[in-house]
């Protein structure tokens, strides 16, 4: 096994339009040197805010699937997991992640979004993934999400001081970075991070042009991931993964191209090379 080129097990569904999950987090880690490993969840002709779609659920295959990985000794340097939709599949996951304790774990524990819990999730897959989060070192949930995982009420907590005190309940299930993404303020978009082992905590914050595009968190976790695999710091990664969403929609934006479709982030990929 190469030891020049470290290896992520990226656990996603595969959607063969709208640049969201496996084929957003493979280009993206493969720029940023890694071996980008798929572990789909299922398989999409395209992602699910389409009207039609074909979809495969891949649940079935995962365990032949890791067993396969097992008996080869496979050793991951990270494992990045993203949408799950079932119980049994966040419970794969969590086996996976037991038996590569070395890797770093990042999870973006995708359970809904605007104050409301996807209509596939119940209290019992949030139970789940709130023992997934345990796992953890790094987790990039949104407000909604935040709220699920602290037994919050939705509501618009968009002052540092909340953010913070939302961020610091998070860590304490047991990652040592949080990032929150998505929170909305007037005209902007914040992300709020904070670093437990260094007591610190920033945000960065860009402009909002009132559009929702598939896979953009996605893509955001998926430099995250790969950047602080490599070794690189925190508050650098999450700020060169804050600038890169910001201009792959400024491009989008330009395009005047499908929210459905995600963004243009592919004439940017350069910009990720290591």
């Amino acid at each position: 096994m190469s030891k020049l080129v470290k290896k992520v097990a990226a656990v996603h569904d595969l959607a063969g339009i709208g640049r969201c999950s496996l084929t957003a987090a493979i280009p993206i880690l493969s720029v940023l040197g890694l071996q980008a490993c798929p572990l789909p969840t299922a398989i999409l002709s395209c992602q699910t805010d389409y009207p039609k779609f074909h979809f495969f659920d891949f649940t079935g295959e995962m365990k032949p699937y890791i067993n396969t990985w097992n008996s080869m000794d496979l050793k991951f340097d990270g494992i990045y997991s993203g949408f799950l939709g079932s119980e049994d599949q966040i419970n794969i996951v969590i086996d996976l992640i037991e038996k590569h304790k070395e890797a770093l774990i990042v999870v973006d524990p995708v359970m809904g979004d605007n104050g409301e819990k996807y209509k596939t999730y119940t209290e019992e897959m949030c139970n789940r993934i709130k023992e997934l989060v345990r796992h953890a070192d790094v987790v990039t949930p949104n407000l909604t999400e935040c709220c699920i995982l602290t037994d919050r009420a939705y509501n618009d907590v968009t002052n540092e001081d909340n953010l913070l005190g939302i961020a610091k309940e998070i860590s304490e299930l047991g990652p040592e970075k949080v990032v929150i993404t998505g929170v909305v303020k007037d005209d902007k978009v914040i992300t709020f991070a904070y670093d437990r082992k260094n007591n610190e905590s920033f945000f960065v914050s860009s402009s909002y042009n009132k559009k929702s595009y598939s896979g953009t968190g996605d893509i955001f976790t998926s430099i995250i991931c790969g950047m602080l695999v490599n070794g690189l710091d925190f508050k650098k990664s999450v700020e060169k993964a804050c600038d890169f969403i910001k201009k792959a929609v400024d491009i989008t934006t330009l395009e005047n191209s499908d929210e459905k479709n995600g963004i243009l982030f592919e004439p940017l990929l350069k910009e990720l090379f290591m």
